[in-house]
């Protein structure tokens, strides 16, 4: 009695834990690829080192030197401020695109789902391909858009050449990229706003603005939050459509500091040095995340 008993805990001990036996091999794998390239990461970024060793020097300690450089390098900082002029205006012009079309979509109408459809097909596509692709339409020679410019107006504009017309080219893609995103996000906020408020708003005859400002626009503010939130850090990480189109040029115009972190570790092979401009950029991220929750998204007593 006795021995049968103990057989039949075990049997159900072996049960219970079955299922943490099979995963626990997925999630030691899973956290050994997430946490170990950070962790070898950060020890390089406190060593002088270089991946192919161009300079012929051993790998030393030099503790926080590679931060203090990062950090006190003044064309370090003109990439922060590229970024930054890249991260305002086209976040801002996607917003103000996405919220327009989210609007006109929040009604019902005929063919609403095919328009719907149709705009979410740029957020769809690679958007190294549509660097590629832009990079055609706006060549100054054979592209699209110069064709039409030089038929109307007698002029090619040299979009990738110009330092008036780099930055701008970048950012037109970038809001024709991500603009649908900014809509889908939004739109999804507005139809989920309860139609009572509605009825009710239409009994009282409130205005068209009036529903707008006191019904729709303070339920859908965390959404709106939201969907800035990951624009605005998807925007500062910004790289394979300025790689593309412009390199970062003209001379360093379009130079976003994500494309100067990629030059600092694979063109001139600076390890240590990229690895603390790439912890510096993540302690940006998390700062700038924090902001946002705090004042945006969390209610006041969340905080």
């Amino acid at each position: 009695m006795v021995g049968q008993a103990l057989k039949e805990y075990k049997t159900s001990w072996f049960k219970r834990r079955l299922p943490y036996i099979f995963i626990f091999p997925t999630l030691a794998l899973l956290l050994f690829l997430a946490f170990f390239p950070l962790i070898w990461s950060l020890g390089l970024s406190f060593y002088k080192y270089s991946v192919m060793n161009v300079y012929g020097e051993p790998i030393r300690f030099i503790g926080l030197q590679n931060y203090i450089k990062a950090l006190s390098d003044t064309y370090v900082w003109s990439r922060w401020v590229t970024t930054a002029e890249f991260v305002v205006a086209a976040v801002s012009l996607e917003f103000i695109v996405g919220f327009t079309l989210a609007y006109l979509l929040s009604e019902n109408f005929k063919g609403r789902r095919v328009i719907l459809t149709l705009l979410l097909i740029p957020m769809m596509l690679a958007p190294a391909a549509v660097g590629f692709f832009w990079r055609f339409m706006l060549d100054e020679s054979f592209g699209i858009f110069n064709y039409f410019t030089y038929a109307l107006f007698g002029v090619r504009i040299p979009w990738f050449t110009s330092f008036e017309y780099a930055m701008l080219s970048i950012i037109i893609v970038d809001v024709w990229q991500w603009s649908p995103f900014m809509m889908l996000v939004i739109l999804s906020g507005m139809l989920a706003v309860p139609k009572h408020l509605y009825e009710a708003s239409r009994i009282d005859r409130a205005s068209g603005w009036m529903k707008f400002r006191y019904i729709t626009l303070p339920t859908i503010k965390p959404i709106l939050a939201i969907a800035l939130l990951f624009r605005t850090v998807d925007a500062f990480k910004l790289f394979d459509i300025a790689f593309i189109m412009t390199s970062g040029g003209p001379g360093t115009t379009t130079e976003v500091f994500s494309l100067h972190l990629f030059r600092t570790v694979f063109l001139y092979f600076l390890t240590g040095e990229g690895c603390a401009l790439s912890y510096i950029f993540m302690v940006v991220i998390i700062i700038l995340v924090n902001i946002y929750l705090r004042y945006f998204v969390l209610r006041p007593e969340e905080v």
